[in-house]
C-alpha cells in the first residue's frame, strides 16, 4: 500500500492527551505528522510544548485572517517555532495578504509552507448563503485557489468533495482535505465530511483527521483506517 501523508488533528489542550496520541498512532504503513490548532496553541502550555516536539512534522492550523501587516507580524513572531512545516491562513484575507504572509514565512523559515484555507468544512451551501455569499461552495473554493495559486501558496486546504475540481489548478500545490471520517462515523460540527479513500481518490495529497482517529482506542482506529485505504 502506498504511505498517504496522514495529519492527525489533535483537537486537545491537555499535554498528555497530545503525547498519548502521538505515542499510540505510530505505525509504519502510514506517514504519520501531526496538526495542532488553536485549542492546544493558546492554552496554557500549549506553544511551549509544541517548541518540544522535535523529529516531527507539525501543521499549525492558526487559520490567519487580517491586514497584510498584521498577519506578517504574526508569522514572524513564530519564527522561534523551527519545527513549523505548515501554517494555515484564511484565502479571504485578500491577494496582499497571502503574499505578505508567504514573505514573513520564507524569512523566518525556507522550510515552512502555507496553505490557504478555503471554505470551512462545516459550511454547506445554505450556511455559506446567510453569510452573504451568493456563490456555491464548489464555485468559491475554485474563485478562491485561483487567487491562492496567483500569491504563489504551497497549498489549498479543502474539503474532499472540492479536491477534484481544483486537482488541475494546483498541479504543483499541496491539496490537504480535513472533515475526514472513517465509514460509519458522525459528522458531528461537520457538513461536507468525506471518506479517506474518496478523498484521496478525489485528488487530495494528504488529509487530516481527529475525531474518528483520537475518539476511543487510538491503535484500532488507526487500524480501521488502514484498512479503509485497502
Amino acid at each position: 500500500m502506498k504511505k498517504t501523508k496522514i495529519f492527525i488533528a489533535c483537537d486537545t489542550r491537555n499535554p498528555k492527551k497530545l503525547k498519548q496520541i502521538i505515542k499510540q498512532s505510530k505505525t509504519n504503513k502510514l506517514k504519520i505528522s501531526y496538526k495542532v490548532g488553536l485549542e492546544f496553541f493558546l492554552s496554557p502550555m500549549g506553544r511551549r510544548y509544541v517548541s518540544k516536539l522535535k523529529n516531527k512534522e507539525i501543521f499549525l492550523d492558526l487559520k490567519l485572517n487580517d491586514i497584510p501587516n498584521t498577519c506578517m507580524a504574526a508569522i514572524n513572531s513564530l519564527k522561534d517555532l523551527k519545527n513549523i512545516t505548515y501554517l494555515t491562513i484564511h484565502i479571504n484575507g485578500g491577494l496582499e495578504m497571502m503574499k505578505a504572509s508567504k514573505k514573513a514565512a520564507k524569512k523566518i523559515n525556507k522550510k515552512l509552507k502555507i496553505l490557504g484555507v478555503t471554505v470551512l468544512t462545516s459550511f454547506d451551501n445554505l450556511s455559506i448563503k446567510k453569510i452573504g455569499h451568493t456563490r456555491s461552495i464548489k464555485d468559491l473554493v475554485i474563485k478562491q485557489v485561483n487567487l491562492a495559486k496567483a500569491a504563489k501558496l504551497d497549498g489549498i486546504v479543502c474539503s474532499g468533495h472540492e479536491a477534484k475540481y481544483i486537482k488541475k489548478i494546483c498541479k504543483n500545490m499541496e491539496i490537504v482535505t480535513p472533515g475526514i471520517r472513517l465509514e460509519g462515523d458522525k459528522k458531528a460540527d461537520q457538513k461536507r465530511t468525506i471518506t479517506p479513500k474518496q478523498s484521496i481518490k478525489n485528488g487530495a495529497t494528504s488529509i487530516v483527521i481527529g475525531r474518528s482517529l483520537t475518539k476511543g482506542n487510538i491503535k484500532k482506529n488507526i487500524n480501521k483506517l488502514i484498512l479503509s485505504l485497502n
